[in-house]
């Protein structure tokens, strides 16, 4: 089941103001940005860039994601490792509000979502 339209404003709101003090300068971000998306019930953050052979070519590459689990009311965090696969963050699987979940992406204890 997806957000409500409530939800989805708000988490919208939330994570899209984070998302803008990440990107890059403006000058740059024909070249490189970072951008989310909603879907269902996972908010995915992803790195947009064009191939470097061909601009009108553009890649996306995952950062991070995070799935509501309504039954428990909590966020569970993943990240993107070498094997293409979403894989549980630990220490922090999961966490109680989508604020959390930026804290964690944010501070990035072991350099597995901005490197």
């Amino acid at each position: 089941m997806a957000f409500s339209e409530f939800e989805q404003k708000r988490y919208e709101k939330i994570v899209g103001s984070y998302i803008e003090t990440r990107r890059p300068e403006p000058r740059i971000r024909d070249k490189l940005d970072i951008s989310y998306r909603i879907s269902g019930q996972s908010i995915e953050v992803f790195e947009v860039r064009p191939n470097w052979r061909d601009s009108s070519i553009i890649h996306e590459h995952p950062i991070a994601k995070a799935t509501y689990v309504r039954t428990k009311n909590n966020w569970k965090i993943y990240w993107m490792r070498a094997d293409l696969k979403w894989h549980g963050y630990e220490p922090d699987s999961t966490v109680k509000t989508l604020e959390q979940f930026i804290g964690v992406i944010d501070t990035d204890e072991f350099g597995c979502f901005w490197g």
